[in-house]
């Protein structure tokens, strides 16, 4: 049976910040993100995992998109690619805790073919949160991909080019297809839209903030980002999945009662966190 999350589950397992941390307590994330089309996606996918709590984002885009996103948050370290090949990543990514990738990458030949490195080398005990184009290069890959340690954040489109199944039929059942994508990539499946559902391939969580103003470009960069800030503070993947949609809609929900749900930017629920943050931690 579908379990609603609710605010007291988030306070249960919610991560503590120990006064006597260093930045190197609340993990080490490598965002491979961005493209020249899509500056804002690395922007919101980095800025947001730091925002949540995060101790450091290296950042590895592009070389032309490092001074715009430098200009706009100073916070987040670079990782300047030439040519978005693997070689030029590896010896930050044998450092990496946690890899998020795929915000705003695009789906170029070479990148399929870097993503593809990425996910081949990747150490199960490394964790990694798959987004938007991230995901749609998985859909094509032949070879057979475990994501164990993993979290993928697919809409319905995006989960039917996964299982080769019309989107139509997701919509239908998504509890279901959500469950079989889980099995297939054995990782958690955030199958985001009007009551996200999170399963591991068992359990169904389904979230219970909402709000149309998350229905705007930018929102699943900045859960990318989210997700992958809790996990990097000891959370797991499914509790960082679950803590992380109510978090993100939460966040929508407060800015909406200021900004209107017609006003809401995806920056917009980065500056509300602290505000989801501090109900969270407020008992009723």
């Amino acid at each position: 049976m579908a379990k609603n999350i609710t605010k007291n589950y988030i306070q249960e397992i919610f991560p503590e910040r120990p006064q006597n941390a260093n930045k190197g307590t609340f993990g080490r994330i490598l965002n491979i993100a961005g493209s020249k089309h899509y500056i804002g996606a690395a922007y919101l996918s980095s800025i947001s995992a730091l925002k949540i709590g995060a101790g450091f984002v290296l950042l590895a885009c592009p070389e032309i998109i490092v001074n715009p996103i430098v200009s706009m948050a100073p916070e987040i370290t670079f990782l300047p690619l030439k040519n978005s090949e693997f070689n030029e990543i590896s010896e930050e990514f044998e450092k990496a805790e946690i890899i998020s990738a795929g915000c705003g990458l695009s789906t170029e030949e070479n990148i399929k073919k870097f993503l593809f490195d990425v996910l081949k080398n990747r150490k199960e005990e490394q964790y990694i949160v798959l987004d938007a184009d991230g995901i749609n290069i998985l859909a094509g890959i032949q070879e057979e991909i475990s994501l164990k340690n993993g979290i993928i954040t697919p809409h319905p489109k995006e989960l039917s080019r996964l299982l080769n199944i019309k989107t139509e039929e997701i919509l239908e059942n998504k509890e279901k297809y959500a469950r079989i994508a889980a099995k297939k990539y054995d990782c958690i499946v955030v199958l985001k839209g009007h009551n996200t559902i999170i399963t591991d391939g068992d359990d169904i969580f389904i979230n219970t903030t909402q709000t149309s103003a998350l229905a705007k470009a930018g929102s699943g960069d900045v859960l990318t980002g989210i997700i992958s800030g809790l996990i990097s503070q000891g959370l797991s993947p499914l509790n960082a999945a679950i803590s992380g949609v109510y978090i993100h809609g939460l966040a929508g929900d407060i800015a909406a009662e200021d900004l209107t749900q017609y006003c809401v930017l995806a920056s917009d629920t980065i500056d509300y966190l602290p505000f989801a943050i501090n109900e969270i931690l407020t008992e009723d």
